[in-house]
């Protein structure tokens, strides 16, 4: 199979391919080819340091792909991913479209930053022809403002109407200085009774110590890109789940969150390593 630089396409404006970005590796990791050199030695050397990230992403895209699948059968029909990155096989449009009756209708806002991932995503819904009731908003996440604003969240998403909105492995590149407590809780504020919140997050919480410094030197080595990472533990998952009610199972491995059969041997070594929880706006 050819490298992924022989696939990925030139360079959209603007882009910087001289620093790595966590977007392009996180699809380097996922076997994507929207990706550049920078971002390919970046992430090798990551994988050095903590073998077990290619998996652990591979894990989060499927466990992402359970909740959006629960969040339907809950009732909801509008979805708001923030921090999308680099689509790549699984994303929120495919579940829906896969999983509800063709008859039934079901919107999704992607909300990326990276200029790569927004062409990209330009690309993968027109493909995909889903443009009328999926599409992307070029925004940062924290500026919550502009997100729920934006011409393509206006169209697609009525706020007065259930909303899942997916945090997903995106709230570890928020620092402390951004006040991610308060981003998370104005969010919430917007949403309608019925809605869903999913925040998946990495850790090292409950994890022995050899693995734990692996893990640090990992986040450490991102010091490098143009998004750092943060540890944090369950706590801070259930802050910021609010006054809302954390459905079953709890805030858990992400294995744990209604799997679809037993883990596999490589899924419980790598769990420990990220925590994710689900809550939902009481009426």
């Amino acid at each position: 199979m050819p490298e992924s630089q022989d696939l990925a396409p030139p360079a959209p404006a603007g882009v910087d391919t001289e620093k790595p970005s966590a977007a392009r590796v996180y699809d380097w990791y996922l076997g994507g080819t929207q990706n550049w050199a920078v971002d390919r030695e970046f992430g090798r050397k990551a994988v050095a340091l903590f073998p077990h990230i290619r998996p652990l992403c591979r894990q989060s895209r499927t466990m992402m792909n359970r909740i959006v699948r629960a969040a339907l059968d809950a009732g909801c029909r509008q979805f708001l991913d923030l921090g999308s990155g680099v689509p790549t096989v699984g994303n929120v449009h495919e579940v829906v479209r896969d999983h509800l009756p063709e008859q039934e209708r079901a919107t999704v806002v992607y909300v990326v930053y990276e200029p790569v991932a927004a062409a990209h995503a330009t690309v993968l819904l027109e493909r995909d022809q889903a443009g009328e009731w999926a599409g992307f908003a070029r925004a940062d996440l924290r500026d919550v403002h502009t997100v729920l604003e934006h011409p393509t969240t206006l169209r697609l998403i009525d706020f007065t109407e259930p909303v899942c909105l997916l945090m997903i492995a995106i709230m570890h590149f928020i620092g402390n200085d951004d006040r991610p407590d308060e981003i998370v809780r104005k969010y919430r504020e917007e949403l309608a009774p019925g809605s869903w919140l999913a925040i998946s997050h990495l850790t090292t919480e409950n994890v022995p110590e050899a693995r734990a410094e692996q893990v640090r030197r990992f986040v450490d080595s991102y010091r490098e890109t143009s998004n750092p990472l943060w540890l944090r533990d369950s706590a801070a998952m259930r802050s910021w789940s609010g006054d809302w009610r954390v459905v079953e199972p709890g805030i858990v491995r992400c294995c744990d969150w209604r799997p679809d059969g037993p883990p596999e041997p490589l899924d419980e070594l790598v769990a420990p390593f990220g925590w994710v929880g689900v809550a939902e706006k009481g009426h």
